[in-house]
């Protein structure tokens, strides 16, 4: 058998109350593998399995190991020893992560949520924070990365953990533009929905109806629409601000839809329109069109054949 690739390994410890689990989560919302608790005498263990047949890529992935004073066999100088060993023995690229926080806050955050300390069994707060610091206070000293929660919220541990060990754009979030029809329903999956209704509707040009937004004669039809230009420009300029203030947040997916009548004429073409102009803002999106493919139907339109032409 050969020798497992060599691995990014991210242990995260601290101490409770403060922000393990937050930091645990956002690092696999950024693609690490995460294993909360796992006793050091299967570490090795892991490692040394490996990926499924025909998931190879995952083997590529970072590992970030969740450990803390619970953990069984949890010996602070033993782990570092352990990691040592990962280091030399093995090749692997390991750093440590110990989130701290003052007392006074941790104390405030268990009388708010009603939890006891884990090592307070049942004594005050302050009795088991006090032994918890002096059982992980090697691990602490010899972090690579410490984080002080104290005066962060919860969303900005995340933002510091993104700074910190984002790969490659992983911490970006999945773009989604899409288009579809009001008359089919409002997607429940959106983050936010532009109506396109306003622009005059290509379904009722006989020669345009049985084409799409991705029609260069549709196309054409709807720039020509004087509210068009200055009203998509407004909504990329908005989306181009909008977007990273999503990444900021957390937020792993983001949804962009575009809407008109049936889904196949003017939201189709602006969901295109507006990707291009993301992407080469630096954006990666996705582009969908719910119901481009569905067939025109009159009935959905809200108008009757030869009356006459208004916005649908």
């Amino acid at each position: 058998m050969s020798a497992p690739t060599p691995k990014t390994i991210l242990l995260v410890s601290g101490l409770s109350g403060a922000g393990k689990t937050t930091a645990l989560k956002t690092l696999e919302d950024m693609g690490w593998e995460v294993v909360d608790n796992l006793p050091l005498l299967l570490l090795e263990r892991l490692l040394d399995t490996p990926v499924p047949a025909g998931h190879e890529e995952l083997d590529d992935r970072p590992l970030a190991l969740g450990i803390d004073a619970r953990t069984r066999g949890f010996d602070a100088q033993a782990i570092v020893q352990r990691i040592k060993a990962l280091r030399t023995r093995r090749g692997h690229d390991v750093e440590t992560l110990f989130l701290d926080c003052s007392d006074m806050e941790l104390e405030r955050r268990f009388a708010e949520t009603r939890r006891r300390h884990p090592l307070a069994s049942d004594r005050p707060a302050a009795h088991g924070l006090a032994r918890e610091r002096e059982l992980t206070d090697p691990l602490r000293r010899w972090a690579t990365h410490v984080i002080d929660t104290t005066s962060l919220t919860s969303n900005g541990l995340q933002q510091e953990i993104r700074n910190r060990f984002s790969r490659d754009g992983l911490s970006a979030p999945t773009l989604t533009i899409m288009s579809f029809g009001f008359s089919r329903g409002v997607p429940l999956n959106a983050d936010l929905v532009f109506d396109m209704r306003f622009l005059r509707n290509p379904h009722w040009e006989a020669d345009l109806r049985p084409h799409t937004g991705l029609d260069p004669a549709v196309a054409a039809y709807i720039i020509e629409d004087p509210a068009y230009e200055d009203t998509v420009h407004r909504i990329e300029e908005l989306l181009a601000l909008l977007i990273p203030r999503y990444e900021e947040s957390g937020k792993s997916y983001v949804t962009v839809a575009f809407g008109c009548t049936g889904g196949r004429h003017r939201s189709v073409h602006v969901a295109e329109r507006v990707a291009k102009y993301l992407q080469d803002a630096g954006f990666s999106p996705t582009v969908s069109h719910r119901n481009m493919e569905s067939a025109p139907q009159d009935s959905l339109e809200k108008r009757e054949p030869g009356g006459p032409k208004a916005k649908s």
